[in-house]
Protein backbone atom coordinates (compact mmCIF):
# COMPACT_ATOMS: atom_id res chain seq x y z
CA UNK A 1 0.00 0.00 0.00
CA UNK A 2 1.09 3.55 -0.76
CA UNK A 3 1.28 6.30 1.86
CA UNK A 4 2.00 9.95 1.08
CA UNK A 5 3.54 12.25 3.71
CA UNK A 6 3.42 16.05 3.37
CA UNK A 7 5.64 17.33 6.18
CA UNK A 8 8.34 20.02 6.07
CA UNK A 9 10.31 18.90 9.14
CA UNK A 10 12.92 16.33 7.97
CA UNK A 11 13.42 14.77 11.42
CA UNK A 12 9.73 13.99 11.79
CA UNK A 13 9.36 12.84 8.19
CA UNK A 14 12.42 10.57 8.44
CA UNK A 15 10.92 8.88 11.50
CA UNK A 16 7.62 8.31 9.72
CA UNK A 17 9.22 7.06 6.52
CA UNK A 18 11.43 4.63 8.46
CA UNK A 19 8.68 3.06 10.58
CA UNK A 20 6.24 2.81 7.67
CA UNK A 21 8.76 1.32 5.25
CA UNK A 22 9.85 -1.17 7.91
CA UNK A 23 6.24 -2.33 8.00
CA UNK A 24 6.17 -2.82 4.23
CA UNK A 25 4.47 0.38 3.05
CA UNK A 26 5.47 2.26 -0.11
CA UNK A 27 6.10 5.79 1.20
CA UNK A 28 6.42 9.07 -0.72
CA UNK A 29 7.49 12.17 1.22
CA UNK A 30 7.01 15.80 0.14
CA UNK A 31 8.00 18.97 1.97
CA UNK A 32 5.43 21.29 0.36
CA UNK A 33 1.69 21.22 -0.23
CA UNK A 34 2.16 21.95 -3.93
CA UNK A 35 4.45 18.99 -4.58
CA UNK A 36 2.31 16.60 -2.53
CA UNK A 37 -0.95 17.61 -4.19
CA UNK A 38 0.59 17.36 -7.65
CA UNK A 39 1.67 13.79 -6.89
CA UNK A 40 -1.76 12.83 -5.54
CA UNK A 41 -3.48 14.16 -8.65
CA UNK A 42 -1.42 11.85 -10.83
CA UNK A 43 -0.89 8.75 -8.68
CA UNK A 44 -3.15 6.52 -6.57
CA UNK A 45 -2.41 6.41 -2.85
CA UNK A 46 -4.04 4.67 0.11
CA UNK A 47 -3.49 7.24 2.87
CA UNK A 48 -2.13 10.75 3.45
CA UNK A 49 -0.30 12.03 6.53
CA UNK A 50 -0.66 15.80 6.31
CA UNK A 51 1.09 18.48 8.37
CA UNK A 52 -1.12 21.49 9.18
CA UNK A 53 1.66 24.09 9.02
CA UNK A 54 3.45 24.00 5.65
CA UNK A 55 5.81 26.52 4.04
CA UNK A 56 3.52 27.10 1.05
CA UNK A 57 0.07 26.68 2.57
CA UNK A 58 -2.22 25.45 5.29
CA UNK A 59 -3.00 21.77 5.77
CA UNK A 60 -6.68 22.58 6.29
CA UNK A 61 -6.81 24.21 2.85
CA UNK A 62 -5.04 21.22 1.32
CA UNK A 63 -7.61 18.89 2.87
CA UNK A 64 -10.49 20.96 1.47
CA UNK A 65 -8.89 20.88 -1.98
CA UNK A 66 -8.34 17.12 -1.91
CA UNK A 67 -11.89 16.43 -0.78
CA UNK A 68 -13.13 17.93 -4.05
CA UNK A 69 -11.89 14.89 -5.95
CA UNK A 70 -10.54 12.31 -3.51
CA UNK A 71 -11.75 10.29 -0.52
CA UNK A 72 -8.23 9.25 0.52
CA UNK A 73 -7.95 8.84 4.33
CA UNK A 74 -6.17 11.85 5.83
CA UNK A 75 -4.36 11.94 9.18
CA UNK A 76 -3.47 15.46 10.28
CA UNK A 77 -0.09 15.87 11.99
CA UNK A 78 0.43 19.11 13.91
CA UNK A 79 1.96 20.78 16.93
CA UNK A 80 -1.35 22.57 17.56
CA UNK A 81 -3.32 20.69 20.20
CA UNK A 82 -6.24 23.10 20.69
CA UNK A 83 -9.61 21.40 20.62
CA UNK A 84 -10.96 23.85 18.03
CA UNK A 85 -8.19 22.84 15.60
CA UNK A 86 -9.02 19.16 16.02
CA UNK A 87 -12.72 19.84 15.48
CA UNK A 88 -12.10 21.94 12.38
CA UNK A 89 -9.77 19.32 10.95
CA UNK A 90 -12.31 16.55 11.38
CA UNK A 91 -15.22 18.65 10.14
CA UNK A 92 -13.53 19.47 6.83
CA UNK A 93 -12.90 15.82 6.04
CA UNK A 94 -9.87 14.52 7.95
CA UNK A 95 -10.06 11.01 9.39
CA UNK A 96 -7.72 11.44 12.34
CA UNK A 97 -5.63 14.04 14.17
CA UNK A 98 -2.22 13.42 15.79
CA UNK A 99 -0.32 16.07 17.76
CA UNK A 100 3.46 16.45 17.98
CA UNK A 101 5.41 14.99 19.66
CA UNK A 102 3.94 11.59 18.90
CA UNK A 103 4.80 7.95 19.36
CA UNK A 104 5.88 6.33 16.08
CA UNK A 105 4.19 3.09 17.16
CA UNK A 106 0.96 4.94 17.86
CA UNK A 107 1.08 6.57 14.43
CA UNK A 108 1.67 3.18 12.80
CA UNK A 109 -1.31 1.77 14.69
CA UNK A 110 -3.51 4.68 13.57
CA UNK A 111 -2.42 4.22 9.95
CA UNK A 112 -3.26 0.52 10.04
CA UNK A 113 -6.63 1.23 11.64
CA UNK A 114 -7.60 3.69 8.89
CA UNK A 115 -6.47 1.32 6.16
CA UNK A 116 -8.35 -1.57 7.76
CA UNK A 117 -11.55 0.49 7.73
CA UNK A 118 -10.93 1.46 4.11
CA UNK A 119 -10.16 -2.10 2.94
CA UNK A 120 -12.11 -4.51 5.14
CA UNK A 121 -11.42 -8.19 4.43
CA UNK A 122 -13.83 -9.70 1.91
CA UNK A 123 -15.38 -13.07 2.62
CA UNK A 124 -15.76 -15.45 -0.28
CA UNK A 125 -19.56 -15.09 -0.16
CA UNK A 126 -19.39 -11.30 -0.16
CA UNK A 127 -16.99 -11.35 -3.08
CA UNK A 128 -19.26 -13.59 -5.11
CA UNK A 129 -22.31 -11.41 -4.44
CA UNK A 130 -20.61 -8.07 -5.09
CA UNK A 131 -21.12 -6.40 -8.50
CA UNK A 132 -18.37 -7.14 -10.99
CA UNK A 133 -17.64 -3.42 -11.48
CA UNK A 134 -17.87 -0.96 -8.60
CA UNK A 135 -16.91 2.70 -8.25
CA UNK A 136 -15.90 3.79 -4.76
CA UNK A 137 -13.29 6.03 -3.16
CA UNK A 138 -12.70 7.62 -6.58
CA UNK A 139 -11.42 4.34 -8.01
CA UNK A 140 -12.93 1.42 -9.94
CA UNK A 141 -12.98 -2.09 -8.48
CA UNK A 142 -13.17 -5.24 -10.60
CA UNK A 143 -14.47 -8.24 -8.63
CA UNK A 144 -13.45 -6.48 -5.42
CA UNK A 145 -9.92 -5.53 -6.56
CA UNK A 146 -8.98 -1.85 -6.95
CA UNK A 147 -7.52 -0.85 -10.31
CA UNK A 148 -5.52 1.98 -8.72
CA UNK A 149 -6.64 4.74 -11.09
CA UNK A 150 -5.49 8.34 -10.98
CA UNK A 151 -8.16 11.04 -10.65
CA UNK A 152 -8.16 11.67 -14.40
CA UNK A 153 -8.20 7.95 -15.28
CA UNK A 154 -11.14 7.43 -12.94
CA UNK A 155 -13.14 10.17 -14.67
CA UNK A 156 -12.43 8.67 -18.09
CA UNK A 157 -13.40 5.12 -17.17
CA UNK A 158 -16.42 6.35 -15.23
CA UNK A 159 -17.67 8.24 -18.30
CA UNK A 160 -17.25 5.17 -20.52
CA UNK A 161 -18.95 2.78 -18.08
CA UNK A 162 -21.77 5.24 -17.39
CA UNK A 163 -22.49 5.64 -21.11
CA UNK A 164 -22.21 1.94 -22.05
CA UNK A 165 -22.41 0.97 -24.92
CA UNK A 166 -22.20 4.45 -26.43
CA UNK A 167 -18.99 5.43 -28.21
CA UNK A 168 -17.42 8.58 -26.76
CA UNK A 169 -15.12 10.78 -28.82
CA UNK A 170 -11.88 12.19 -27.45
CA UNK A 171 -13.56 15.59 -27.12
CA UNK A 172 -16.42 14.05 -25.10
CA UNK A 173 -13.94 12.25 -22.87
CA UNK A 174 -12.06 15.51 -22.38
CA UNK A 175 -15.33 17.11 -21.24
CA UNK A 176 -15.76 14.25 -18.76
CA UNK A 177 -12.41 15.12 -17.12
CA UNK A 178 -13.56 18.73 -16.67
CA UNK A 179 -10.17 19.87 -17.89
CA UNK A 180 -9.92 23.17 -19.82
CA UNK A 181 -10.29 22.62 -23.56
CA UNK A 182 -7.04 24.47 -24.25
CA UNK A 183 -4.86 22.54 -21.79
CA UNK A 184 -3.73 19.93 -24.34
CA UNK A 185 -5.38 16.94 -22.68
CA UNK A 186 -7.39 15.90 -25.74
CA UNK A 187 -4.30 14.76 -27.64
CA UNK A 188 -3.26 12.76 -24.55
CA UNK A 189 -6.55 10.87 -24.16
CA UNK A 190 -5.05 7.89 -25.99
CA UNK A 191 -2.16 7.74 -23.52
CA UNK A 192 -4.52 7.79 -20.54
CA UNK A 193 -6.71 5.06 -22.09
CA UNK A 194 -3.58 2.97 -22.61
CA UNK A 195 -2.62 3.45 -18.95
CA UNK A 196 -6.11 2.33 -17.85
CA UNK A 197 -5.84 -0.78 -20.01
CA UNK A 198 -2.49 -1.66 -18.45
CA UNK A 199 -4.10 -1.56 -15.00
CA UNK A 200 -7.13 -3.54 -16.20
CA UNK A 201 -4.87 -6.14 -17.79
CA UNK A 202 -3.65 -7.22 -14.35
CA UNK A 203 -7.15 -8.60 -13.76
CA UNK A 204 -7.73 -9.88 -17.32
CA UNK A 205 -10.48 -7.35 -18.03
CA UNK A 206 -8.73 -4.98 -20.45
CA UNK A 207 -10.79 -6.29 -23.38
CA UNK A 208 -13.82 -4.51 -21.93
CA UNK A 209 -12.33 -1.13 -22.90
CA UNK A 210 -12.68 -0.98 -26.68
CA UNK A 211 -11.61 1.31 -29.50
CA UNK A 212 -13.92 2.39 -32.31
CA UNK A 213 -11.44 3.42 -34.96
CA UNK A 214 -12.05 6.90 -36.30
CA UNK A 215 -14.58 7.69 -33.57
CA UNK A 216 -13.32 7.08 -30.03
CA UNK A 217 -13.75 4.55 -27.23
CA UNK A 218 -16.52 2.55 -25.57
CA UNK A 219 -16.99 0.10 -22.73
CA UNK A 220 -18.39 -3.42 -23.11
CA UNK A 221 -18.46 -5.76 -20.11
CA UNK A 222 -17.19 -8.97 -21.70
CA UNK A 223 -14.58 -9.96 -19.12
Amino acid sequence: MTIVIIEDEPAIADTLVHILEMDGFDVHWFTTAGAGCEYLQQHPADLLILDVGLPDGNGFDVCKQLRQYSAIPIIFLTARSDEIDRVVGLEIGADDYVTKPFSPREMLARVKLRLKKLHPPLTSVATEQAPKWQAKNFDYYYKGAALGLTALEFKLLDALITHTPRVLSRAQLLDATQAPSDCGYERNIDSHIKAIRVKMKRYDCAESLKTKRGFGYYFEDIA
